[in-house]
């Protein structure tokens, strides 16, 4: 063979795999052939994108203030408590109260969300009563605020209800 050793070597007593005193070591180098037709695959690639990537166009763009990303969105903070209570921004307020600053919500910006917070001893009437008073607002996006419970084998925290 032309290129020397060979793979599986060769035993003087000829029995093939069991390497004698005399036998040769299996060849055990590395072909690197496939790893280097990969790199020069991903150096042209590289090459080709690079340019793409660090190209930009000059513009020169309009500006306007309608519709800026940074616009946080808005929302009041309605709040019953176990007694019936119920508080705007956490102002105590009436019901009639509740209806003319919603309203006044409202005409400021249609996309105002209600985020409702409601006691769990509150009675399901009062909470839906409260909704149709954002509803008839004009306020018709309303979330309900809670709390996730403790993880297990935790204690409460001071700041949360005792479970009843």
């Amino acid at each position: 063979m032309a290129f020397g050793r060979t793979s599986l070597g060769s035993s003087a007593a000829g029995g093939g795999r069991a390497m004698g005193a005399g036998a040769q070591r299996p060849l055990s180098d590395i072909n690197v052939t496939p790893l280097v037709d990969v790199m020069l695959v991903l150096l042209v690639i590289f090459i080709i994108t690079a340019p793409l990537m660090a190209s930009s166009i000059k513009l020169d763009l309009p500006q306007t203030d309608a519709g800026q990303p940074n616009d946080a969105p808005k929302f009041v903070s309605l709040a019953v408590d176990a007694a019936g209570k119920v508080f705007l921004n956490d102002q105590p307020v009436t019901d009639e109260e509740l209806a003319t600053r919603l309203e006044k919500a409202a005409a400021d910006s249609k996309d105002t969300e209600v985020q409702l917070r409601a006691d769990q001893t509150v009675p399901y009437g009062k909470v839906v009563a409260l909704m149709g008073i954002a509803n008839k607002a004009g306020l018709s996006r309303i979330g309900f605020v809670t709390d996730a419970p403790p993880p297990a084998g935790q204690a409460a925290s001071p700041a949360s209800p005792a479970p009843r």
